[in-house]
């Protein structure tokens, strides 16, 4: 049975796995009406990428449980903080990229400040890409600090 999860996975000797993926969203920046983000949309982007070994939604405390349980629905871990969304994601992000878990790190938001935590997780070798919510939403800076960028509605 261990070898059919090995092979399942892409763990036998001699073969390579798909690179394994963290996809971070930026849920209040994101999620908006405006942008018509789907959490469907966002996962396969995830899927498209690799193996999504980690695929995180952060809200803040306004957020409501209709949103909460679509996204736990959908395989998202949903984190809510009472605080900035955008630190504990960062950190987050940082932490797990340094920890050697995520081959890819897939930041969805429009928010230049994570601009800081694609540099740092390109420079210890993770593949970096910015997701936006649409060409309206994009920021270029945090585009151009990724590897690749993906504009969902493209």
């Amino acid at each position: 049975m261990l070898d059919q999860v090995r092979a399942r996975l892409g763990l036998e000797a001699g073969t390579q796995s798909a690179p394994s993926v963290g996809l971070f969203v930026d849920g209040p920046n994101v999620l908006r009406d405006e942008f018509d983000v789907d959490l469907d949309d966002l996962r396969t982007v995830a899927q498209d990428l690799g193996r999504v070994g980690v695929i995180r939604l952060y809200l803040d405390e306004h957020a409501t449980p209709g949103l909460i349980q679509a996204a736990e629905a959908r395989g998202f871990e949903v984190i809510v903080t009472s605080g900035d969304v955008d630190v504990k994601l960062a950190v987050d992000a940082t932490a797990l990229g340094s920890a050697g878990t995520i081959d890819r790190l897939a930041i969805v938001s429009r928010d230049t400040d994570f601009k800081p935590v694609l540099e740092h997780a390109g420079t210890t070798g993770i593949e970096t890409i910015a997701i936006a919510p649409g060409s309206y939403g994009r920021s270029d800076a945090l585009r151009n600090a990724a590897d690749k960028a993906v504009t969902i509605d493209e």
